[in-house]
């Protein structure tokens, strides 16, 4: 089969011809109709960030595709059934796969990382992970949810438990971000969006926010999110990195709020301990998704409450992953798949 082997950080992809594994006991082979491109996967290309299986490696994990062979037992998935692959998966024994909190299993294993990965024809996980997709979804896009739109959904339900009516800015308008507003504008949220970028705060406009900033039109966005809201924000999302936009995030909270933090940084962050405890504020990390969650993020977007555009772009041919990588370096759209 095809497909993109990553060999070592700062060098392109290289496509090549490889073995199509073959499902053992309990697993399923998985023909790839489409793998979404994350940032995540710069941070190995460009940031030197070591996987923790050892290059060789196929990256890419939000796969979706067509069950095409199963292993002896393990599953009531058959050949043919259109499937979605969750991003991460974990033990199902541990202390927190027990308690439904399988995004923090003690031995997660994550596509594209621990094993490999969606930038291929084919690929093989435990056919227990599988989840059964509506023929109403596109399939050769249907992947993103698997990382891009579960992670807000976990984010925004169970993490910073967004209630209907609650005023809501979402802080940085990526793949992540803008289904940060959706999810939240789902839950009955109020959103404003903050960006930099106007095409960005606009596609936020169409997913639900009621009100968009853009840093550099504005004095003080602090200031003006307490125009909007009647004092301060009572959830923030930080769907970045940074830990300067993180500190923003934390400034725009009014009593009793509580902030949230999607995006990944290696960097320490300097938050007022006087402000947190004087104004009793909540800050949580929030994780990736448990399996539980895609059932009731499915019915969402079979009914129309979530959708998968604006998010996805468009389609990349797995000979040009390289340079769809260029476009994630470049900001180039949003969410691009790439198609076996």
């Amino acid at each position: 089969m095809k497909a993109a082997v990553f060999r070592e950080a700062g060098k392109p992809l290289t496509i090549e011809d490889v073995p199509t594994p073959r499902p053992g006991a309990a697993e399923a082979l998985v023909r790839v109709a489409g793998c979404g491109m994350c940032h995540t996967d710069l941070h190995y290309l460009d940031h030197g960030v070591k996987p923790f299986k050892q290059p060789p490696l196929v990256l890419g994990h939000e796969i979706a595709g067509t069950v095409a062979a199963l292993g002896d037992g393990g599953s009531d998935r058959r050949v043919g059934d259109h499937v979605l692959i969750p991003s991460v998966y974990g033990c199902g024994r541990c202390e927190f796969c027990r308690r439904g909190r399988e995004n923090l299993c003690v031995g997660m294993i994550m596509l594209g990382n621990n094993i490999d990965g969606g930038y291929a024809e084919y690929v093989v996980v435990p056919a227990r992970e599988l989840i059964p997709l509506p023929d109403t979804l596109p399939l050769d896009r249907a992947g993103v949810i698997a990382d891009a739109l579960s992670t807000p959904f976990h984010a925004v339900r169970n993490r910073a438990r967004v209630r209907p009516g609650e005023s809501v800015v979402v802080v940085g308008c990526g793949g992540v971000g803008l289904n940060v507003v959706q999810c939240a504008v789902a839950a009955g949220a109020r959103v404003i969006a903050v960006d930099l970028n106007d095409a960005r705060l606009d596609l936020a406009t169409r997913l639900g926010a009621f009100a968009t900033i853009n840093p550099q039109t504005v004095s003080r966005v602090d200031k003006r999110v307490r125009e909007l809201t009647d004092g301060g924000a009572e959830v923030v999302f930080e769907a970045i990195g940074n830990p300067r936009t993180m500190e923003l995030g934390f400034s725009l909270l009014r009593k009793g709020a509580r902030m949230c933090v999607i995006g990944y940084s290696h960097e320490p962050v300097t938050l007022s301990a006087a402000k947190l405890m004087y104004y009793e504020l909540e800050v949580m990390g929030s994780l990736g998704c448990g399996a539980g969650d895609y059932p009731d993020i499915l019915h969402l977007l079979e009914s129309g409450r979530l959708t998968l555009d604006p998010i996805v772009s468009g389609t990349i041919p797995l000979t040009d992953i390289n340079d769809g990588f260029d476009r994630l370096r470049r900001g180039d759209g949003i969410r691009w798949v790439v198609t076996p």
